[in-house]
């Protein structure tokens, strides 16, 4: 990890790096062909999981699924050769995240990790979700600009996702993959349990989109459904507005149609914190614009996916307003969350060893009788590391979450406190999804530390040398 260093400050002072800056604040200019690594590498976290809907690939999901985290670990590799030349950005959360490091190396001196494999690759696959936010910075070489363009292609790359999704329950035989993923391949009684009852008594698979897990559109589905809006909001050719309008829609039915309510309520979150940022700005014409495009999405998205998905659809989402939130949360996830507290944490207060849950315990080969299930972020970092590493990991979270909302405040540049925006809210939803899954175990926490390397070496030195 790097060497530490004085955290920084909000303050005027020299800039750690002074990459060229953009002067374009218009998302319409450039070509439109991916270029670099971080473009590629944004392409790569749809690219690389759609491989999966082409038939015949399912021998090689191991390493398909292993392809994003180990693209971002050589990336970190080339980062260091480059650190010769180019000072690193620094960044609070990272002191943090080494003493995460720190805090899994010792654990692979745990007597209940089970073997060397299983220690180092856990301690890996953390390690590449986290690594972006030392290595994106040093890519980042075209400011404002490359920030924009990483979003766009987020945008088009989950609103394909979405349509897909939607594609699906409309016309499965010709959309949905003809291969899911071994879990639900295998097991009937799983896959059913991903079904539901559409119009005329069809039975429904929750959409996978280009993925081949059902259901796992929604995750692709709040990205498009966000960035669909902020993008409309831009000055851009009309029929680019349009099209990102519709990958909102497509995202935000595809949520629907998924039957996903966590989703849905993240979804909300995050334009939700947008539109709060935009009032903090001062954006008030951007702002009702926001809320009332917004508005009329999620009506004519939940209109569409009620007509695809059947009454099925209304009653699942319908049932959010039925019942306390607290109540609700409590039947779906909390039951899961007292346990790991009430259970796991007086049990394995200083870990319960590496490689013990999730997709590292199945391919280093874990015994199941060693294997415990976890659902949720805290119960994953209870038993990874304890009490140490669920306080060192959520310390680096809400470092992050500060430094992004000091940014959106004082950075000098109206449209850089625009997008610096766009990237807290996105990262507010993967956020919002630690009590609910395992967000930073996963490419969804892979794309959260991007996105914030990204913004930090895009618009965060203009900051400092203000």
């Amino acid at each position: 990890m790097p060497v530490a260093q004085a955290e920084p400050t909000l303050e005027a002072r020299p800039a750690i790096y002074d990459p060229p800056q953009d002067q374009e604040p218009s998302a319409d200019r450039g070509s439109w062909k991916p270029s670099g690594l971080l473009e590629w590498f944004a392409l790569g976290q749809t690219a690389l999981p759609a491989l999966l809907y082409i038939p015949g690939n399912q021998a090689l999901r191991p390493a398909i699924r292993a392809g994003a985290f180990l693209i971002s670990l050589l990336a970190f590799a080339i980062f260091f050769n480059r650190a010769s030349r180019r000072a690193r950005v620094r960044h609070p959360a990272t002191r943090w995240l080494r003493l995460v490091v720190i805090c899994l190396l010792a654990m692979i001196l745990h007597p209940d990790t089970d073997s060397l494999l299983a220690g180092v690759g856990q301690t890996a696959l953390y390690v590449a979700v986290f690594c972006p936010l030392f290595w994106v910075p040093a890519f980042v070489v075209k400011g404002r600009r490359a920030l924009i363009r990483v979003l766009a292609i987020l945008l088009i790359c989950n609103g394909i996702n979405s349509v897909v999704g939607v594609l699906q329950v409309y016309d499965p035989g010709r959309w949905m993959p003809s291969e899911f993923s071994s879990t639900f391949a295998m097991n009937r009684d799983i896959l059913q349990g991903s079904t539901y009852i559409g119009p005329d008594g069809r039975r429904i698979v929750r959409p996978p989109g280009l993925f081949d897990t059902p259901g796992a559109v929604c995750g692709a589905g709040t990205v498009a459904a966000l960035l669909g809006l902020v993008f409309f909001l831009e000055k851009m050719p009309w029929w680019r507005r349009a099209t990102a309008l519709g990958f909102s829609a497509a995202g935000i039915a595809a949520i629907y149609l998924s039957h996903v309510r966590a989703s849905a309520v993240v979804g909300a979150g995050m334009m939700i914190s947008y539109l709060l940022m935009l009032g903090w700005q001062g954006q008030r014409k951007r702002a009702t614009a926001f809320l009332a495009l917004s508005v009329g999405v999620v009506v004519v998205a939940f209109s569409v996916a009620t007509v695809l998905g059947g009454q099925t659809v209304r009653e699942r989402f319908m049932s959010l307003f039925e019942s306390e939130p607290t109540n609700l949360y409590y039947q779906s996830r909390g039951v899961q969350l007292q346990y790991a507290f009430d259970e796991l944490l007086s049990r394995y207060p200083m870990g319960a060893g590496l490689g013990r849950w999730g997709v590292m315990a199945g391919y280093v080969g874990v015994p199941s009788s060693k294997q415990i299930w976890a659902e949720i972020q805290p119960t994953a970092w209870i038993l990874d590391g304890g009490l140490f590493l669920l306080v060192l990991y959520p310390m680096a979270l809400i470092a992050t979450l500060i430094w992004e909302l000091k940014l959106v405040r004082r950075l000098p540049d109206p449209s850089d406190r625009l997008w610096a925006s766009a990237v807290v809210a996105a990262n507010v939803g993967t956020l919002a999804l630690v009590g609910t899954f395992v967000p930073f175990a996963t490419q969804l926490g892979l794309q959260f530390w991007f996105l914030e390397g990204l913004l930090h070496g895009a618009v965060a030195t203009k900051l400092y040398a203000s």
